[in-house]
């Protein structure tokens, strides 16, 4: 048992296996007051519902999700975003009504038909990634690591495709994403955040620059369609209606880049690691791939790659007996709740066959509901659906120490060292 009143989120044990931790603040303390850090934690299911549906008692304007910095070093930090365009909040740190102005457009981009229509250049990438990894030896188990060889080139490269970004920048592509989450959920030395914030600001100029070609030459795709995309300022004055300024634009931008990349390849590693372990699982998988679906809702709730978010409370009140005062932070724990025993028979469990798949909230609920769950969600069913076709079976390798990134908020394995066989190898 963990004494409550030291719990650290960063200490490194913790970090590699906080489940234990969230399942005795479930019974113990499910609202927690984390006073050296100036956080309440929420870690059960029913609260955590609570808050996300309460958007006029729990603010997302929460501002940045990085961890603070001390002594002058804010001033730094702000020295090297001002070199960029404002950070303004438009989506994931927003409120009603500007959360739904901005939602709204963006939700257009993001419609079934759209997400649909991804399939086939996620199965394209899908299968040529592992092709790449049995042309050397066809019909040969191979050692790799899974995060390099699949699990961060899948989803980079198909949100590269929706934001129309050229193969050459990809590189690019994905090191913006990382400087964009840098500091989120961890604790990083000022030059490795400073060196993250230019890295932003890289990303802005990049943009910014695609979204002026667009003016002249505009394309069919998104940045086009963003920078055509109207505000309704009142909903009473047709008239009122404005463009996106240049910091609106990427900043929905960033979220999508983000979003769209980050978390699917925590998702893809994870469920990996979690067929591997389960054997049984993974025939059943080859035997039907039409349990892919069943089977990445329930990696969902078991990874949660985005184990939690923060809240500010606008005003004192209480909350399961505990006070809590006006403008305190709160981070709403869904890994927590997605392994609530309350919901969830046998929660650490890897069940693809239970009867609520769907009551995780590894995407969040409510407002704020992640806009790219179909697009992750569609990834995934691919992604297994080949493996299924394609690959024999999967194995861990002894090398792995299944080390874990070091963020409280953010949850993903560093790398997955695997032996892949080929389907119909003799091996």
């Amino acid at each position: 048992m963990t004494d409550l009143a030291t719990f650290n989120p960063f200490d490194p044990d913790t970090l590699q296996c906080p489940f234990p931790h969230y399942a005795q603040m479930r019974t113990e303390q499910p609202v927690m007051h984390l006073g050296s850090m100036g956080m309440y934690l929420v870690t059960r299911h029913d609260l955590v519902l609570q808050i996300v549906r309460d958007v006029d008692t729990y603010s997302s304007q929460f501002g940045m999700a990085s961890m603070p910095m001390p002594g002058d070093s804010q001033e730094r930090i702000a020295a090297v975003i001002s070199e960029g365009y404002p950070r303004v909040p438009t989506m994931l740190t927003a409120d009603m009504p500007d959360h739904t102005r901005y939602r709204r457009l963006i939700s257009k981009a993001f419609t079934p038909k759209v997400i649909a229509e991804l399939e086939p250049v996620i199965r394209s990438i899908t299968t040529r990634l592992i092709d790449a990894w049995f042309a050397a030896d066809p019909g040969e188990s191979l050692d790799l690591e899974f995060v390099e060889q699949f699990g961060v080139p899948l989803p980079v490269e198909v949100i590269a495709h929706a934001l129309n970004v050229p193969d050459e920048r990809l590189a690019d592509f994905k090191r913006w994403s990382d400087d964009s989450i840098a500091g989120i959920g961890t604790q990083i030395g000022l030059e490795e955040r400073l060196e993250a914030e230019k890295g932003v600001n890289e990303f802005q100029h990049y943009f910014a620059e695609q979204f002026e070609l667009r003016k002249s030459t505009p394309q069919d795709d998104l940045l086009t369609n963003l920078l055509n995309a109207r505000v309704d300022d009142d909903d009473s004055d047709v008239a009122d209606k404005r463009p996106l300024d240049m910091p609106e634009m990427l900043s929905i931008v960033q979220q999508l880049l983000v979003a769209g990349n980050e978390t699917t390849t925590k998702l893809l590693t994870e469920t990996v690691r979690l067929l591997a372990e389960n054997p049984d699982q993974w025939q059943q998988l080859r035997d039907d791939p039409s349990r892919a679906p069943a089977i990445v809702e329930e990696a969902l709730r078991l990874s949660t790659p985005t184990q939690g978010m923060f809240r500010i409370a606008t005003k004192d009140h209480e909350l399961e007996g505990v006070q809590i005062p006006k403008g305190a932070r709160i981070v709403i724990v869904f890994a927590s709740a997605n392994r609530d025993v309350d919901l969830f028979g046998e929660p650490d469990a890897f069940d693809p066959d239970r009867d609520n798949l769907r009551d995780h909230l590894a995407f969040g609920k409510g407002i704020h509901f992640c806009l790219g769950a179909a697009l992750s969600r569609l990834e995934g069913k691919v992604a297994l659906e080949e493996f299924a076709r394609r690959v024999d079976r999967f194995e861990l390798d002894e090398s792995n120490d299944f080390g874990y990134h070091p963020s409280f908020l953010l949850r993903g394995l560093k790398r997955l060292d695997i032996i892949v066989t080929p389907a119909g190898s003799d091996q």
